[in-house]
């Protein structure tokens, strides 16, 4: 009786014009091979990351260093300086 414990990012979508990544990561538990359970995780990156002092705004692109290779590829081919650009004015938008 051999019970395992799987995670794999089963769907990875781009949405809205600033092209935030969605990534659903699931976890599989199966035990002779056969799947007891399976439970979901999501979570979003997006291009830049802004931060306010008080006075101004600086931004900085996000690090994918710890993504996987395929979010990565997915991240370099649409995260153009236009979306990067759309995405600091969004995050000035911000409240305060």
């Amino acid at each position: 009786m051999a019970i395992t414990k799987t995670t794999e990012e089963d769907k990875i979508t781009v949405i809205g014009d600033t092209k935030k990544i969605n990534i659903r990561t699931a976890t599989v538990i199966k035990e002779d091979g056969v799947e007891l359970t399976r439970s979901f995780h999501r979570r979003f990156i997006m291009s830049r990351q802004g931060s306010y002092d008080g006075s101004s705004w600086t931004h900085a692109d996000t690090d994918i260093s710890g993504e996987s290779t395929e979010v990565q590829a997915i991240a370099n081919a649409v995260w153009t300086d236009a979306v990067k650009a759309l995405q600091d004015a969004e995050n000035a938008q911000l409240p305060e």
